[in-house]
């Protein structure tokens, strides 16, 4: 009888400890927090998976791909149900999806889509709209002059999308004449120091710059940069995204023309929503209707629309649904 009932005991442990791993467990793998923008995603997505009675755990890599590779081995060998991956490269990252596959773990590329692999779910802003936006905004103001593009890293798959994006509004003005490109290129970071060097370099050749459409707001700051040395700063145009606090000060001094507010909020929220459903064996979304070519195969996704801040909107935008606070604009 002691002996059934010692089986009993145990059986009870080993059920209780059954029981807690009924938590859901999520690894979000980020490329940086060094922008802004990234510590309000991170934050956003802990908070939801958290009010869904699951765990997060964070791992950043600071821009390093191998460092990515190497935590999301950790993540994968200690059983996360979900893998979240922000990735720093998006080939990287593609071997990343092959392991967690192996181990039949789902994958949700955020923000960025990790190509040529099995990704379970997408969850981004539309970057190719981003990028007519940010065309089209630009050329309403300027619909001819000499025109810079500054893109992103390759290793970023938005770097391509937002210059599709660009080129699918400015084309027909270049085949008309009206709009001259002096200087495309991806550059190898989405930072300050790379739109910087970019534009002073056109600068430095002579070139005359009537607008600029940079990848992100760092980049935009670095082009706002060399435009301040040459006394050009608020006469050229120079579009950015992600509505920085310091793109947002820039756009009140009249030196940034606009910035794309992405909802980053929803972006995490819909994230998590997707990953708690999928540690539970259920379907990332109801609406699995939509669909983006990864280059492997159609992956659901859920494509949110950003939308323009400038001089006049910010009260109504970034202000009023309290991406930034007034009192952060004019420390």
């Amino acid at each position: 009888m002691k002996q059934i009932s010692f089986v009993f005991q145990i059986l009870l442990v080993f059920l209780l400890l059954a029981g807690c791993k009924q938590k859901p467990e999520i690894g979000l793998l980020m490329d940086t927090i060094a922008r802004e923008r990234w510590v309000k995603d991170r934050d956003a997505f802990v908070e939801k998976v958290e009010e869904n009675k699951g765990t997060v755990i964070v791992k950043i890599a600071d821009s390093d791909p191998d460092v990515q590779f190497q935590q999301a081995l950790e993540l994968i060998n200690n059983d996360v149900d979900v893998l979240v991956i922000i990735p720093v490269d998006m080939v990287v990252a593609a071997g990343i999806v092959k392991m967690a596959n192996n181990r039949h773990i789902p994958v949700i590329s955020y923000d960025r889509l990790i190509r040529d692999c099995d990704i379970d779910f997408y969850v981004s802003t539309d970057n190719i709209k981003v990028g007519e936006d940010q065309a089209n905004f630009l050329t309403t103001v300027s619909p001819s002059g000499n025109y810079v593009l500054i893109g992103g890293p390759t290793s970023d798959n938005n770097s391509y999308q937002l210059y599709l994006g660009w080129m699918n509004v400015l084309q027909p003005l270049v085949d008309k004449g009206d709009i001259r490109i002096v200087g495309s290129k991806f550059v190898d970071h989405w930072d300050e120091e790379d739109g910087y060097d970019m534009v002073k370099g056109i600068l430095d050749k002579g070139e005359t710059v009537d607008a600029i459409i940079a990848g992100n707001d760092a980049l935009a700051g670095g082009a706002i940069k060399a435009l301040q040395e040459k006394d050009l700063a608020g006469k050229v145009l120079v579009a950015g995204q992600d509505a920085d606090i310091g793109a947002i000060r820039n756009i009140l001094l009249g030196t940034q023309t606009i910035t794309v507010y992405k909802p980053i909020e929803s972006l995490a929220y819909n994230a998590a929503d997707a990953a708690i459903k999928m540690a539970k064996g259920k379907k990332p979304s109801d609406n699995m209707s939509f669909t983006v070519n990864n280059g492997h195969r159609l992956v659901p996704a859920i494509l949110l629309d950003g939308q323009v801040v400038n001089k006049q909107n910010i009260r109504m935008t970034v202000l009023s649904e309290g991406f930034v606070a007034e009192q952060e604009i004019f420390e």
